[in-house]
């Protein structure tokens, strides 16, 4: 295959789903979103699987990821649906992180424009050493950051899933012609012309 082909495409929207992957990651990190970390974990082994597998012409590789592809849109419509608050669900539950932790999304107070204060809570008895943070300011929530993050992954998805097809098609075809003409047999010639070595050798030694 050339390489301004569905190959080279496909190699380059893995590359771009690999380097939103680990930007998401790190600041799932940040925010301590245990669930989606462990999503992103996933979702960068398999990206690295299908494109390895694009790379070295394997198809089978190639079909674990647009499998997958489609579950991680089906994963990223979840997460639009819980910062959006649709079917019952609410941004402000601790279910990302498991339950572990109430802390949320770190765009919640990092996000463009807002001021994080803090304001101390020494009045209140067994609180002495904590504060209160309060933020303010933001020019965009941080659930609209998250929404477009994965609106994002899931439009790079889509387009990945439908070159991982055609890639597909494409090898599975190549590896049938190969096959029809005898690529696979190792010793196609061979069958042909062969003789028995020991009648070469009679033929050699007879006597004048």
């Amino acid at each position: 295959m050339g390489c301004c082909t569905g190959r080279c495409t496909l190699i380059f929207l893995c590359t771009l789903q690999l380097l939103a992957a680990l930007e998401r990651q790190v600041f799932d990190f940040l925010g301590y979103q245990w669930a989606p970390i462990l999503a992103n974990f996933l979702h960068i082994i398999i990206v690295i699987l299908g494109l390895f597998g694009t790379i070295q012409y394997r198809p089978r590789y190639i079909v674990v990821y647009a499998i997958w592809t489609a579950i991680w849109v089906t994963w990223n419509i979840f997460i639009i649906c819980f910062y959006l608050e649709v079917g019952g669900l609410s941004k402000d539950s601790e279910l990302l992180t498991f339950n572990i932790s109430q802390h949320q999304s770190w765009w919640s107070e990092n996000g463009p424009g807002c001021v994080r204060k803090e304001a101390s809570m020494a009045g209140i008895k067994g609180l002495d050493s904590h504060s209160y943070i309060s933020v303010i300011g933001c020019a965009l929530e941080y659930r609209y950051i998250e929404v477009m993050h994965s609106s994002v992954q899931i439009l790079v998805a889509l387009v990945g899933f439908v070159y991982a097809c055609y890639v597909v098609s494409v090898f599975t075809e190549e590896e049938d012609s190969f096959d029809f003409i005898g690529g696979f047999d190792p010793f196609p010639l061979y069958h042909v012309n062969e003789k028995p070595t020991n009648l070469l050798c009679k033929q050699t030694y007879l006597p004048a």
